[in-house]
């Protein structure tokens, strides 16, 4: 994808979800952390850049009262936010995205391992790759990071953010997933995302075409 189609779309869903740069560089540099365990290629990384920074675009279509709202979702407004996958997809597919990775992750990233996620309920290696790698990753930036109904964070969030994913491997997570990431988050070798990327900095705008520059500090 171009980069600059990429920011001007992180610049519509910050605006609608009141989402910041330093929350898409965590999901990004956590994602790309995670598929390098694996050993993926340059080329994937990149692509799993996009995706991973565009992974809510679907929220631009979401109400503002239904992304905004302190408390729980009621069951119907929550059946409308798990539309955003589809309607993220959608979008994407209507500019002319072709990039299946990008795709793929955007439309299933809320798929779970064992089969009772959403779009559609994939299970297992029926979930593409780059989606289940972001599951984990959505979940613990979730967990360990200020959203409307909690703001709760530090090393004992992160704590309750392993346990976690900890408890959902191999029904909401894949396993091997879960492991290389809490091996990644053990040894220390993930620490400076979440410190230098936190929401209570001065972070600078997202750039799709520099994050392969960017290097531990």
């Amino acid at each position: 994808m171009d980069p600059n189609l990429v920011s001007s779309l992180l610049k519509q869903i910050e605006a609608s979800d009141r989402s910041t740069a330093a929350h898409t560089w965590r999901v990004v540099l956590y994602t790309r952390a995670l598929a390098e365990a694996f050993g993926v290629d340059d080329d994937t990384l990149r692509r799993l850049t996009h995706a991973a920074a565009l992974h809510d675009v679907g929220k631009i279509d979401i109400p503002n009262a239904i992304l905004q709202k302190p408390g729980k979702l009621t069951d119907d407004e929550f059946e409308i936010m798990k539309l955003h996958t589809v309607t993220g997809f959608a979008r994407l597919a209507h500019i002319g995205v072709q990039d299946e990775i990008v795709l793929n992750l955007v439309k299933f990233h809320h798929e779970q391992w064992g089969g009772r996620g959403y779009p559609y309920g994939l299970e297992g290696e029926h979930i593409p790759p780059g989606a289940r790698y972001f599951a984990v990753i959505d979940t613990f930036d979730a967990l360990t990071s200020h959203r409307p109904y909690r703001h709760d964070v530090g090393p004992e969030a992160a704590k309750r953010a392993i346990d976690e994913l900890e408890r959902g491997k191999g029904t909401r997570y894949w396993p091997d997933a879960v492991d290389a990431f809490i091996g990644l988050h053990g040894s220390g070798a993930i620490d400076w995302i979440g410190l230098h990327f936190n929401d209570g900095s001065n972070t600078p705008e997202f750039d799709a075409g520099g994050v392969d520059r960017l290097k531990p500090v």
